[in-house]
């Protein structure tokens, strides 16, 4: 009955007016960073430590008793700041006597906190015990056979088909899950709108269907405004799917709700930013700084936002800021995020000396892998041939000990620069090489690099060999990615852009920077200038641990893009400047030499 309490009076508030009652579900969700505690412990400490992980401002503690046969309960709330009560209320004794009466004394102490409540998902008592005796299981086996047997006893019962469901989905029976939801939403048209809207956020999950989910969490956020965790499945909904006005909207509807939840401030900025409203952004991320003044990451994220906007020189600042302020924020990679902002300037010397700069913390810090960021850093900057030679001497020295997994990622490395630049013999032998090497946490890198090098082909043909070389239907996304990258190294650039699409349209705008480039240079070389323009009006936010694997295929081509697009758009200033930049950076490239001479042309 205490759980059942607890449960019933959550529930009722969920939708009530300036009223967020935590469920049970998401403070145990902490569990795992904070340690299991059991859900049916004793004492008002029990959860205390989750509900101030959670945000809660007030705690609810409550007892309730039963003398001859009837039932009453008491409610405080308690600010957790002061520690002092700020409210007590009580309901009961019963009319009737019999544990029935908990939905009764539930509700009017739900009642008391707000009168905006909404109606529990049952009536009945066998369903709420089996329902509340599953959430107090301590194991699978009896969960599973509890929520079985409440949704047997009210079918009507919402909550435990989508706790049997995730149970079963966390089991690998997907099937089971499919039909549990299944189930349920035939039972939909009698629960309460919020409950099946939560069960459509269930279900789409499981699908993946992202249309569905996001349409489930809108119409949850109109039923139970004051809910911060919908808001913010909202908010990352519509950032996957690049609508970034309405993940602004729904970020700022979070912070009326937890105006000091600093990780929205920060998602706000980079939503505002990729929206194209810089200053938005901006203002987001400094109130995230005055709440949080001791920490990097608010000056990182400023950084971050000024140099997609192009205002390199404030970037730089920025990301030295945040270097100060913290020295070992991300291993030191706002230095090497500074001397990228610089390079991407064009003054090559200044970004070299805060490359050296990184560098020095990077061999203070007794960093395994030094040489090979040394390598990565004279690729970026066009030095090519010593970058190639630097990167081979570090990978042959590391092929045994620790560092083996390491030394087949740079094998990889070699490989894909070896394509770049024209020599796919040497790039198999590499390719080769990493393979050999390749452990659990570069095998990924090693086979796709091992894809690429093959003989040049067909599209057709590099089809059929994607369906071989990734047979499992899990790797189906990097058959995908490998396949796009081999067309673009075969410059076929037509069947390569649906590819490009499907890849951006699914990916994390801040996951893979360089899709966005390699998109609109399909689009460029297929006269879709005009889809092509919105794709590069942001620069790409540089890694902080260097030069990703791919990185060649859009640094520095995307100042070969830029410069082509504004030159079909009539701008030769903007043109000259941006082809000037590209072959600054670009070195001698092979597979962008053609481009070069091009853009050599135009100049």
């Amino acid at each position: 009955m205490g759980r059942a309490f607890s449960e019933i009076v959550t529930a009722e508030l969920a939708g009530a007016p300036g009223v967020y009652a935590i469920p049970s579900s998401q403070l145990h969700e902490l569990d795992r960073v904070l340690g299991p505690h059991p859900v049916s412990a004793p004492g008002i400490s029990a959860e205390h430590t989750q509900a101030l992980a959670s945000g809660a401002t007030r705690f609810g503690y409550g007892e309730y008793s039963v003398r001859q046969g009837r039932l009453s309960a008491r409610l405080t709330l308690e600010d957790p700041r002061t520690g002092k009560m700020t409210k007590a209320v009580s309901a009961g004794p019963s009319r009737h006597p019999g544990a029935g009466d908990v939905f009764a004394v539930a509700s009017e102490l739900a009642r008391q906190v707000s009168r905006g409540v909404a109606p529990f998902g049952t009536n009945s008592v066998p369903a709420l015990k089996a329902y509340v005796a599953a959430k107090e299981s301590d194991t699978a086996a009896a969960t599973a056979q509890n929520l079985e047997q409440a949704i047997a006893t009210d079918p009507n019962f919402g909550p435990p088909y989508r706790m049997l469901a995730q149970l079963k989905a966390q089991q690998q029976d997907r099937a089971a899950a499919e039909a549990l939801l299944a189930q349920a939403l035939a039972h939909a048209g009698a629960m309460p709108p919020a409950e099946r809207a939560r069960l459509q956020v269930e279900a789409a999950n499981l699908h993946g269907d992202f249309a569905a989910r996001k349409s489930a969490l809108a119409t949850l956020a109109g039923l139970e405004p004051n809910d911060p965790a919908t808001w913010r499945s909202l908010a990352e909904s519509s950032m996957s799917q690049r609508q970034y006005q309405e993940a602004v909207s729904s970020y700022r509807k979070l912070l009326e709700v937890e105006p000091e939840d600093v990780n929205a401030m920060n998602q706000l900025g980079y939503a505002a930013a990729y929206a194209g409203s810089f200053d938005s952004g901006l203002d987001a991320l400094r109130r995230y700084q005055a709440l949080r003044p001791t920490e990097a990451n608010p000056l990182d994220s400023q950084g971050d936002v000024n140099l997609m906007a192009g205002r390199l020189h404030e970037a730089e600042s920025l990301y030295l800021q945040a270097a100060r302020k913290d020295p070992n924020f991300q291993s030191g990679g706002d230095l090497w995020k500074a001397a990228m902002a610089r390079l991407m300037t064009g003054d090559g010397a200044g970004a070299d000396t805060l490359a050296q700069q990184y560098m020095q913390a990077r061999e203070a810090a007794k960093d395994p892998v030094l040489n090979y960021r040394k390598a990565e850093w004279a690729w970026v900057c066009g030095r090519r041939k010593s970058a190639w030679q630097a990167l081979e001497t570090f990978a042959r020295g590391a092929e045994t000990g620790p560092l083996r997994e390491i030394a087949s990622r740079a094998y990889s490395q070699l490989a894909v620069w070896s394509l770049v630049m024209g020599d796919r013999a040497a790039a198999a032998q590499l390719a080769q090489k990493g393979a050999l090497l390749a452990g659990p946490s570069s095998a990924g890198a090693a086979m796709v690099a091992r894809f690429l090098a093959q003989p040049q082909a067909s599209s057709t043909e590099w089809s059929v060999r994607g369906e071989r070389a990734f047979p499992n239907a899990s790797e189906g996304p990097l058959e995908d990615f490998a396949l796009a990258y081999a067309l673009l190294l075969g410059q076929q650039f037509q069947p390569a852009s649906p590819l490009l699409k499907q890849l951006y349209d699914g990916a994390n705008p801040q996951g893979d920077p360089g899709l966005p480039v390699m998109l609109a240079w399909t689009c460029l070389e297929t006269g879709r200038a005009a889809e092509a323009a919105p794709l590069l009006r942001l620069n790409p936010i540089p890694s902080a641990g260097g030069v990703s694997l791919f990185d060649p295929f859009s640094f520095p081509r995307i100042y070969y893009l830029r410069g082509l697009l504004a030159e079909k758009q009539g701008k030769p200033d903007e043109a000259r400047a941006n082809y000037r930049l590209f072959r600054q950076l670009s070195g001698p490239d092979p597979l962008i030499w053609g481009e070069e001479q091009r853009a050599s042309r135009a100049q």
